[in-house]
């Protein structure tokens, strides 16, 4: 494949891992305000990606970390890095980058880039000699390690601090639960502004060194140099578009699923992130935001008397993490493997990496996560509503299926109560209706009968015979009484 188009199809692929760092970290800046309600959604986002933008021109350290440091380019011990190698790498950390964006699990997009960069290498040459194991130990691993438990603690103690200097307020000062909460608030907006600056100070500086990596790679630059200043616009321009886009389900995950959130917590992670990663931009130390971030915000919720901590989620990402830079290397390692076959193995890699793509924006529809739904409403007391875990929601559903089936057997009973009842009271009226016509009937005169028969014929005697002194109708002493004189 001609060298001139291969290297502009590897930078094309090198800006859109850094618009994918974009949207992936841009929970690293803004996840607990938009939690505690400090900055509305969108205005986080854009103000973020403005930060990126400026933050991308003020160092070029970790730049050089990653184009002179990890791969040895050049030089009598170094290898022949080419930019069929660095397509392969790029694609290993775009495409874990894409798998944890779409669960919703914040690991390091550094590591990614580290861990395809380092698989494709050793698989393009067969050789452990092109990745500089030192530089990866001393500048990305222990401080991978180090960073996050240093910037947890830093967050720790400013949550107590923060928290033991409110409760010595001014007695006096009115609603002073209001006052304080509207005082960390309003330095929310200060301490994520100052963490997004730092993360287009550190991550847009790794694409800078990967395009200057593959400028070096095919003799278009010379090995030493640092990125020229074409390359450091236009990843800043990549970073500050993504951010943009805006990492909603890592959002969701950094600004209610560690730990519930409130504006004093917010304040200290944001503070101690920010620390830690514009000292480590100063050294050149490629630290991963992600980590940072993290272990600032699990800090916090230990800081605060009664936060809840959600030890599982905090399992998940641990695990994450520690799968980000081998995952990555797997896959930079196989495309790498296919791109030894020529141009038909790149061609290969670039359908797979476009069709994985595209199928994991496709599954990513059908949960959608935007401004309106990644954090719940913060209720009066500026902390985020909790949003469920994924087991927690299953077990609700069960619950809801549950109590419709039984408001449906309550139904049908119901239904058939009813319907007795209506029975019964049709008898009822039926009842009614007989008893009103018999007393109506025996209210009623009685009528006279008219018998239809002939009258009966009077019956005569036959006239007595002579000496029968009997007389109809006197009886014998009667007559007897008569006789006497």
């Amino acid at each position: 494949m001609d060298l001139t188009f291969m290297v502009v199809l590897v930078i094309a692929l090198a800006l859109f891992f850094d618009f994918t760092n974009g949207f992936h970290d841009t929970a690293n800046a803004m996840a607990t305000p938009i939690a505690t309600g400090a900055i509305k959604p969108k205005t986080a986002v854009a103000l973020a990606a403005i930060l990126n933008l400026v933050g991308a021109f003020l160092s070029t350290e970790v730049a050089k970390t990653i184009s002179g440091g990890i791969i040895n380019e050049g030089g009598p011990n170094g290898v022949a890095i080419t930019p069929e190698m660095i397509f392969a790498g790029l694609m290993g950390a775009v495409l874990w980058n894409l798998f944890t964006w779409l669960l919703g699990l914040p690991s390091s997009s550094s590591h990614a880039l580290f861990g395809g960069l380092i698989g494709a290498a050793i698989v393009g040459t067969w050789s452990f000699g092109a990745v500089n194991f030192m530089v990866v130990v001393s500048k990305v691993l222990l401080p991978a390690l180090l960073a996050p438990a240093i910037a947890g603690l830093v967050a720790f103690l400013c949550t107590k601090m923060a928290y033991s200097i409110t409760k010595r307020s001014d007695p006096d000062s009115g609603d002073k639960l209001t006052q304080k909460r509207g005082g960390f608030r309003r330095g929310q907006v200060f301490s994520s502004s100052l963490v997004a600056l730092a993360h287009g100070t550190n991550d847009a500086q790794k694409t800078m060194g990967v395009i200057t990596l593959v400028l070096v790679a095919s003799g278009l630059q010379q090995a030493g140099t640092g990125p020229h200043f074409w390359v450091i616009a236009t990843c800043a321009i990549a970073i500050a578009a993504g951010t943009y886009a805006g990492g909603w389900r890592i959002i969701r995950t950094l600004g209610s699923g560690l730990t519930d959130v409130k504006p004093a917590q917010g304040f200290a992670a944001e503070t101690s992130t920010a620390a830690a990663i514009l000292a480590s931009s100063h050294l050149g130390f490629a630290l991963s935001t992600t980590h940072v971030a993290s272990g600032s915000v699990i800090g916090s919720g230990l800081g605060r008397k009664g936060a809840t901590v959600r030890w599982g989620a905090i399992g998940k990402i641990g695990i994450t993490w520690l799968l980000t830079l081998p995952s990555a290397a797997l896959v930079g390692g196989l495309a790498a493997l296919l791109i030894r076959t020529g141009t038909v193995g790149i061609v290969i890699v670039a359908v797979l990496g476009l069709s994985a793509i595209i199928f994991m924006f496709i599954v990513s529809q059908r949960e959608t996560v935007d401004h309106s739904n990644a954090i719940s409403d913060v209720d009066a007391v500026g902390e985020a509503l909790h949003i469920p875990s994924r087991k927690e929601r299953e077990r609700l559903a069960a619950k809801a299926r549950a109590a419709e089936k039984t408001a449906e057997k309550a139904a049908k009973r119901a239904a058939e109560a009813a319907a007795i009842r209506a029975t019964a009271q049709t008898a009822l009226d039926k009842a009614d209706t007989a008893v009103l016509k018999a007393m109506t009937k025996a209210a009623e005169p009685p009528k006279a009968r008219v018998k239809s028969a002939a009258a009966p014929k009077p019956k005569v005697k036959a006239p007595p015979a002579p000496g029968d002194t009997d007389v109809p109708g006197v009886d014998d002493e009667t007559a007897a009484t008569k006789e006497m004189p």
